[in-house]
């Protein structure tokens, strides 16, 4: 039995489905690249609609550690 023949044909083939996936995988980069933009400027004007509903740049949970009236940590635990 001779096992010798066909290599060329099997190189080439080789080579055709090795440049596919890396053809694949770019073309896949690109689309994941393009979600993540797309995903941040959806973000990004979330946030400064957001902000600009409400006026401020804090939510209604923030506050100050050294808001006057006592409700600061500083009102509470400090001198």
């Amino acid at each position: 039995m001779c096992f010798g023949g066909g290599g060329a044909a099997q190189e080439e083939s080789n080579k055709a489905a090795a440049e596919e996936r890396v053809e694949a995988d770019v073309a896949k980069r690109d689309e994941v690249e393009e979600r993540a933009k797309r995903k941040r400027d959806d973000i990004s004007e979330a946030i400064t609609e957001r902000v600009q509903q409400r006026g401020m740049r804090g939510g209604r949970g923030r506050r100050s550690l050294f808001r006057s009236g006592g409700g600061g940590f500083m009102g509470r635990f400090g001198g």
